[in-house]
């Protein structure tokens, strides 16, 4: 029986295969990458790192990160990445949540740095000039090996956040078996196979870079190209170069290749499949990937206590359905009654999302937020949906960002598809503000491509939605604020542009 540790993630029977491509390195063979990895294990045994002990992780995308998150996983020790631009006030806040005994980092992360002083934590820094993975404490490199533990399956090997949407950031601990069953199902669902290559193009300090593109395409043999950071210029270069069969990114990505496809000379015929997660995709923005880029655009849900994936649209010749994010995968999800009784509802009728597997973690590490979120042994998504009669899930959006009007419960989601069917908008998001009147009202921000005026916007909605789902304001904008996953937050946008009415 294979136990279900990051350590058996990496098969021997691939070890001559390419594993990494990265820039400013030579490519890394499935052999000499385990070699690293475990050369980084027995450094950090050495220098004292046991099982359960946290290290948080401030690197950018590249092999650096890749061996340091198994080095340490490997070791037993919790790995907690995070994103390397934070502040020095940030990192303190997530150090400390953390527990983090060592931070692995670079040179140039000078906010990190300053946060683990302040904190007397231990310091590493990665060095990777001589062909050979080491850390440098002090600018003096570990020396000392030792063998390390190995970890169990119910072991912490990972401990990520929330991304704080509503309230402070919560630590979510992710088991080895977590997080092994999650890419598992990831690797199944898309039939990943050693002919498989994906470009990285989101950060690896969260689980949609990290697990459901890189260690899913490593257990299965491919190859995983890493370039420090997205570059729509240079994307196209680097599919070709590469070979690549497929990459996932968020839709705000998939958007800017899309939207300067012609002037990059994107292929009409490209890869064995698209995936979106992490946000919903519009039907005319897949319609659009699928007969420009001539690959299926499959749209995936995951979340970061899920370690990733819980549902995804079929690869051919199985039915895709614009609008939802497919069959689950690998996990039970039911839709929950939102009253007191909280039953577990029939097909068709909207609700709560809840999910049960082995790949869900057992809990925050708030335990108040815990028995909020568990409710008769599902854990409660906080996403409100339907599932139709082919078990095919559809998200009508977060409960809390639902936009009550008047008593009338509307969805964001519905508002941003019929948005982006104009054919001068490129970005679109709406959002509930305070209204005296209704409690609250629709706005609405837009990014176009051509002139376009509110007024003439508001007509066509008027067209395809009800008057009272017709957002009062648009706000045109040349640029919506991300966050650092390319995510567009609601919240945050709501709150730059949303003006309150009488």
């Amino acid at each position: 029986m294979n136990i279900k540790i990051l350590n058996n993630l990496i098969k021997q029977s691939y070890s001559e295969k390419i594993a990494l491509i990265s820039e400013d390195f030579p490519p890394l063979s499935y052999k000499e990458f385990s070699d690293e990895i475990l050369r980084g294990s027995e450094l950090l045994t050495a220098r004292g790192l046991k099982i359960g002990d946290a290290v948080s992780i401030a690197l950018d995308n590249g092999i650096e990160f890749m061996i340091s998150f198994l080095s340490i996983t490997n070791a037993g020790g919790i790995a907690a990445p995070l994103n390397p631009t934070y502040t020095t006030e940030e990192f303190k806040f997530y150090f400390e949540d953390s527990k983090s005994k060592f931070l692995i980092t670079s040179k140039e992360k000078s906010q990190a740095i300053s946060a683990a002083e302040e904190l007397n934590i231990i310091i590493l820094k990665t060095d990777y000039t001589q062909k050979e993975f080491n850390f440098l404490e002090k600018n003096s490199p570990l020396v000392n090996y030792k063998d390390p533990s190995i970890p169990s399956e119910n072991d912490v090997a990972l401990f990520l956040h929330t991304s704080g949407t509503t309230s402070r950031p919560k630590g979510v601990p992710l088991t080895h078996k977590n997080l092994m069953q999650s890419i598992s199902n990831i690797t199944k669902h898309y039939s990943l196979s050693t002919d498989d290559n994906t470009l990285i193009v989101m950060p690896l300090f969260h689980v949609h870079g990290l697990i459901g593109a890189a260690l899913s395409t490593l257990s299965s043999g491919g190859k995983v190209i890493i370039p420090p950071k997205f570059s729509a210029s240079s994307f196209w270069d680097q599919v070709k170069q590469n070979n690549v069969t497929w990459y996932s990114a968020v839709p705000t990505i998939h958007q800017i290749l899309l939207n300067r496809a012609d002037q990059d000379n994107a292929p009409y015929e490209s890869f064995r499949f698209i995936r979106s997660c992490s946000a919903a995709l519009a039907p005319i923005i897949l319609e659009n990937l699928e007969r420009r880029f001539g690959a299926p655009v499959l749209e995936a849900y995951g979340m970061t206590e899920a370690s990733h994936q819980m549902s995804s649209n079929p690869l051919p010749p199985k039915i895709r359905k614009p609008g939802t994010v497919g069959n689950p995968t690998g996990i039970e999800i039911g839709i929950m009654d939102m009253s007191d009784t909280k039953n577990i509802l029939e097909r068709d009728q909207i609700g709560e999302i809840v999910i049960k597997g082995e790949n869900v973690t057992s809990g925050y590490n708030n335990k108040s937020a815990n028995k909020e979120s568990f409710v008769n042994g599902w854990f409660r998504t906080g996403d409100q949906g339907i599932i139709d009669k082919e078990n095919y899930l559809t998200l009508t959006g977060r409960i809390k960002e639902l936009i009550n009007r008047g008593g009338e419960k509307i969805s964001p989601l519905e508002i941003d598809a019929i948005l982006l069917k104009h054919p001068n908008i490129i970005e679109a998001v709406s959002f509930g503000v305070p209204n005296i009147k209704y409690g609250e009202c629709v706005q609405a921000a837009i990014v176009t491509n051509k002139d376009s005026n509110e007024e003439e916007i508001r007509k066509y909605c008027l067209e395809y939605l009800a008057d009272f789902k017709v957002p009062e304001m648009i706000h045109i904008t040349k640029t919506l604020p991300r966050t650092a996953t390319g995510k567009l937050q609601r919240r945050i946008i709501g709150e730059k542009f949303g003006v309150t009415l009488d």
